[in-house]
């Protein structure tokens, strides 16, 4: 017997209709991923600027007069000095500053135990006045020196001549414009003594 075939109904089909319509949540969420990458951008760069301004300001802070002084050889007993006088701070400022700085063999001239005597504690204000008094204000290199007196950040005056290349009191210039960030360094061969020290007296 003949099984009958299914009938199937077939029935037109319709293409749906979307309706596309705006979606302000995502919106939002897009204006706000693409705010927060741009300040992150921007912070970025902030980060790097800082760091850049942070390391040069560095290597001008490692170049200033102390600094200079502690990585030249023959400075090692005024680098002590300063630091035993508390002037190392102040000759790392912004300055600037010209410094008559003696040499090592300068202070081993010294008369014997002198210099032992002016690194004691008791006599911190004498070795501050001494050491002042090689220091002038502002940055004057080795052709801008002309002959007759300079005021020093101790008060008193250093008498300078340049008729026979440059003396400072007694002293002689043996090395001249070792530059600084902050200032200048002139090499002497003698420790200058201000008029308002008695030495005799320690």
């Amino acid at each position: 017997m003949k099984t009958p075939e299914k009938c199937t109904k077939i029935v037109p089909w319709e293409s749906p209709t979307f309706e596309f319509k705006e979606i302000p949540l995502m919106k939002k969420v897009l204006a706000l991923a693409l705010v927060a990458s741009i300040s992150l951008v921007a912070c970025g760069s902030d980060s790097s600027t800082e760091a850049v301004e942070t390391t040069v300001m560095e290597e001008v802070a490692a170049n200033d007069i102390v600094a200079v002084a502690s990585s030249t050889e023959g400075f090692s007993t005024l680098v002590a000095a300063l630091t035993a006088a508390g002037l190392v701070e102040t000759l790392q400022g912004e300055g600037p500053f010209t410094v008559f700085a003696p040499n090592d063999d300068a202070f081993a001239a010294l008369p014997a135990g002198l210099l032992e005597k002016l690194l004691l504690p008791e006599n911190i204000d004498v070795l501050k006045a001494i050491l002042t008094y090689h220091v002038v204000a502002g940055k004057v290199m080795s052709t801008d020196v002309t002959t007759g007196d300079a005021a020093t950040v101790e008060g008193s005056t250093l008498a300078l001549d340049t008729m026979s290349g440059v003396m400072v009191n007694d002293a002689t210039v043996i090395a001249a414009d070792v530059e600084a960030s902050n200032g200048v360094i002139h090499v002497i061969d003698k420790v200058l003594v201000p008029p308002t020290v008695d030495l005799a007296s320690l």
